[in-house]
């Protein structure tokens, strides 16, 4: 099965500067994925779609490959991950190459594992997903979710406004990790994730998102304490 694990790594980041190749833990951020997609040796080709030249330096020492630029009008602030993905799958088409299965893999997800990663294609081909991605379970039951308006508080569903947690349906929510996925269902679909994907479910500790230096010291502190475990 021809494979590829697509690394979508931009240089605008606004919230965090030089966000995608910021050390982590004394590495950069960008290549923990690298590494992970590499040692499962679930793919053909590992690369990086950047637009930025000190991303792909970066990309390319630590075995990624990086054979053409992103475009301007998918590395604004308004391009989507599909856009991305599109742009990438269309170029190797022009270079005669397609692939049976993909991961898109998100630059600043250090938790990404090679085990993580043969977890979530086993599941894939086994159930015929169209796509799987890793899931994580909310730590509070968002039935019972309240808004918060000038102080005031209101029940967002006062259905379960009596009913107690552990009697609620848990609710998981994308870790935003990566997708693996099926190429010529998302090129026909236009969609990631359809009606038929799976979910592959990880503790909370094995993923934290990064949009603040606050997520940042988090995201640091619970790599160390699952590499303790």
């Amino acid at each position: 099965m021809t494979a590829i694990a697509i690394i979508t790594a931009r240089g605008g980041s606004k919230r965090i500067p030089r966000k995608n190749i910021r050390s982590f833990l004394g590495k950069p951020i960008l290549a923990y994925g690298i590494d992970a997609a590499r040692q499962s040796g679930l793919f053909d080709d590992v690369m990086v779609s950047t637009d930025n030249d000190e991303i792909a330096a970066i990309a390319r020492q630590y075995g990624a490959s990086v054979p053409f630029r992103r475009h301007a009008t998918t590395a604004d602030d308004y391009a989507t991950t599909a856009d991305v993905l599109t742009e990438v799958l269309e170029q190797y088409a022009q270079l005669g190459q397609s692939f049976e299965l993909a991961c898109c893999l998100y630059p600043t997800a250090p938790f990404v594992t090679a085990d993580l990663l043969k977890r979530a294609v086993d599941l894939l081909v086994d159930r015929q997903f169209d796509t799987v991605y890793p899931v994580q379970r909310f730590s509070f039951a968002v039935q019972r979710a309240i808004t918060v308006r000038d102080n005031r508080v209101a029940w967002l569903n006062p259905d379960y406004a009596l009913t107690r947690s552990q009697d609620l349906e848990p609710a998981y929510h994308d870790a935003g990790q990566f997708y693996v996925f099926r190429p010529n269902v998302f090129q026909k679909t236009g969609r990631l994730i359809t009606d038929n994907a799976g979910g592959l479910i990880i503790p909370e500790l094995h993923a934290h998102d990064i949009d603040t230096e606050e997520d940042w010291l988090i995201a640091e502190f619970k790599y160390r304490l699952m590499h303790k475990e």
